[in-house]
Formats: C-alpha cells, sequence, structure tokens
C-alpha cells in the first residue's frame, strides 16, 4: 500500500446494507460499544445496547448528561438471519442502570460466581456483559459483569471485579476474540483517578471466568490538571474505552479512542502486545476523527476498524489493514446520513468469511423527528471490505 493509497479522498462502500435494530419513538437508544455483539453457536447473533425513556420534543431530552442521570437499561436483543432482521420479542433485559450500591445488585454483588461451573472462552456461547456502579466513570466506580454461557438466552447474576486498590473502575463488554490461546481471556477496563488528567486504560485476565486478575495499565499515568474535571461529557480524555482483540499470531491489539471533545475532535489509536497483554506499546492511528473504534481480524487476515465519524456529514465509517494494524487504508464510508454528531459506538464481526455486520446508534438527517438530529435507534449494516 502506497502513501497516496492511504490518503485517498474517502469514498462509499456500494456492498454496504441498512437496516434497524431496534427503534422506540419515546427512547434514546445507544452505545452498542460497550455492550457487545457476538456471533453465538446456533449461527444466531446477539447485540447489546442502552435504551433510556425520553421524548424528542427539548433538548435537554437528549442532552447526554440527562440521558445518564436518566439510567435506562442495558438490553440485547437477537436476529436469527445473519442480522438481517431483528426480533423484537428477544429483547432481554441483562442490567439496571439505576443500580447504584453493590447490595441492590442481584446475589447481592458476589466476588466470584461460587459454585456454578468455570466459563468456557473458547465456546461461542459465552458473552460477557459489564459495566461501573453507580455509574461508568465514576470516582469510586466499582465494575460488575454478568456472563451468559448460553448464547445469551440467560445471564449470571452480577459479580464484583476486584478493585486491587484502585480508586474505580469500570468495564465495557468484552470482546469475543480476547482469549490468549494458552485460554487466558483478556477484558479491557479503566481507572479515575482523582484529579487525573483522564482515566487510564487497564487490562485483567482470567483463566476460568470467575478468578479475574489484574495484568497491566495500557498507557503511563498522567499528572494531575486542572483542565479535567469530569463535569462534562465534552472533557478533554486521552486514551480510554479500550477494545482488545487477540491476533491469530498471537500478538494482541488494542483500539482507545482519544478524545479533546466528544462531538467530533476524538480519534481511534491502536496499542500493541506483543507478551499476551503484559506491556503495551502505541502501534498506529487509525484515523483523523472518528472514535471509539472496533476491530475485528478477518478470516484473511487483514483488520478493520469500523467507527462513528461525527463531522458533517456525519455517519458510520471504517478502514482496513493490511499489515497487522500498523498502517490503515483510505477511509471508506458505510453511510453519511446522520442528522447530527450524535451517533456511533458500533461493534464489528465476521459472520461469514469476507462479510461484516457491524451494529451501533444512529439518527437520521432525513427523520421527521428532529431535536439534534433524529431519534436515536440501534442500527446496522452488512458489508464487504
Amino acid at each position: 500500500m502506497t502513501h497516496t493509497d492511504r490518503f485517498a479522498r474517502p469514498r462509499h462502500d456500494a456492498s454496504a446494507e441498512h437496516g434497524i435494530v431496534y427503534r422506540n419513538e419515546n427512547q434514546f437508544c445507544g452505545w452498542v460499544f460497550y455492550c457487545g455483539l457476538w456471533q453465538v453457536a446456533d449461527g444466531s447473533v446477539v447485540a447489546g445496547f442502552k435504551r433510556v425513556q425520553t421524548s424528542y420534543d427539548a433538548y435537554d431530552n437528549v442532552d447526554h448528561g440527562q440521558i445518564a442521570r436518566k439510567k435506562g437499561h442495558l438490553v440485547t436483543i437477537r436476529s436469527r438471519d445473519g442480522g438481517a432482521s431483528w426480533d423484537p420479542s428477544s429483547v432481554t433485559e441483562v442490567f439496571d442502570m439505576d443500580t447504584a450500591r453493590a447490595e441492590d445488585l442481584p446475589g447481592g454483588g458476589a466476588d466470584d460466581w461460587s459454585g456454578l461451573p468455570p466459563i468456557d472462552f473458547a465456546s461461542r456461547d459465552t458473552l460477557i456483559m459489564g459495566g461501573g456502579i453507580p455509574a461508568l466513570f465514576a470516582r469510586n466506580a466499582q465494575a460488575w459483569l454478568r456472563a451468559s454461557t448460553d448464547g445469551g438466552r440467560s445471564w449470571r447474576r452480577p459479580i464484583l471485579l476486584p478493585q486491587f486498590e484502585l480508586g474505580s473502575l469500570t468495564h465495557f463488554g468484552s470482546s469475543m476474540y480476547a482469549t490468549r490461546a494458552d485460554g487466558v481471556h483478556l477484558l479491557g477496563l479503566q481507572t479515575n483517578a482523582p484529579d487525573a488528567l483522564s482515566p487510564r486504560p487497564l487490562v485483567y485476565g482470567t483463566t476460568d471466568g470467575s478468578d479475574w486478575q489484574f495484568l497491566s495499565f495500557m498507557t503511563p499515568e498522567r499528572p494531575p490538571s486542572p483542565y479535567y474535571v469530569l463535569k462534562s461529557p465534552f472533557s478533554p480524555l486521552p486514551h480510554f474505552y479500550p477494545r482488545l482483540i487477540v491476533l491469530r499470531d498471537g500478538r494482541v491489539l488494542a483500539s482507545l479512542r482519544y478524545q479533546r471533545d466528544a462531538r467530533n475532535v476524538i480519534w481511534t489509536d491502536i496499542h500493541e502486545s506483543l507478551d499476551g497483554g503484559r506491556t503495551w506499546a502505541f502501534l498506529s492511528r487509525v484515523n483523523d476523527w472518528g472514535a471509539p473504534g472496533d476491530i475485528v481480524e478477518m478470516a484473511d487476515g487483514r483488520i478493520v476498524c469500523v467507527y462513528g465519524y461525527r463531522l458533517m456529514p456525519s455517519g458510520i465509517r471504517y478502514r482496513v489493514s493490511e499489515d497487522g494494524g500498523r498502517s490503515w487504508g483510505s477511509e471508506m464510508i458505510l453511510r453519511d446520513d446522520g442528522g447530527s454528531w450524535d451517533l456511533g459506538y458500533p461493534r464489528v464481526i465476521e459472520i461469514a468469511p469476507n462479510r461484516l455486520l457491524t451494529v451501533y446508534y444512529m439518527n437520521l438527517a432525513s427523520d421527521p423527528v428532529q431535536m439534534n438530529g433524529g431519534v436515536r435507534h440501534i442500527a446496522r449494516t452488512v458489508f464487504t471490505p
């Protein structure tokens, strides 16, 4: 790939096929990235997202600060035809975001799944979803996990991850591609230190899904800063939202979001570990703008990164790496019909050789309902890079 190829003008992917996964006129639905997307053993696809009751008659009702205060629920939905259609009767609640204390968790927030079988991370029916209480990014957050071992049809009670003297800990749903050859499953999390410049991404690992151990920090500790006060969702946040995958050659890659302003000045960096997630180094920057980016290694060895693009015309874009994430090809546009910056947070999986499915949250410029963009709903695109 030449330098000129990498910086060719962005072009539309003619293979892209769009559809709606879930939409409700009285809900704000979003953030698939930190919930999950899996193709399970029977071939069906399960997508997770957050939904919050709201109305679209005032800007405050779709403001992210207000949406965060309304909490909402994390749910899953299922497709039995590779993402072409989605069964509304399959919607399953996984977590009530109003849960603020460990004692309010079902089962009281146990430390492990004592008495239950070890989790088989080689099984495509193993799904992990997580978050933080009392809230994501909270300075006193405790990270919770729920696991399904039957392809998302039922979920084990939530457990709390050990803190190891970390002041806060937040988890974002596990990747189905994050298990090392020796069976250790890796989990990307982040901590917030008081007065730190930003959240700090880190890694936990487990062999059985019950006994989780701290493994490494992904970035150096940053000095205190008077500018990052965690009072606005648009604050500068260097490096957060770690998404890990283990490549066939054994290297571990992680996509990280770098942010100056969440509405537009965000991009995706790739970090690399050559020793199973113990130590990390910067590898490449995927794009000019667009994050968080989810990554997948295709059957042919290419790596694809899909991300929301929040500059106008807003939508969903991707880039392809043919050298293991070291460099990235020109930008491809899956869609650019967004009504505002408030979209993205995709997950991407390979549902058939050379055929990818990405699920994300979207709002449309053509929507008859407009409040800083159209109704926030969950959408999907199937494409061939």
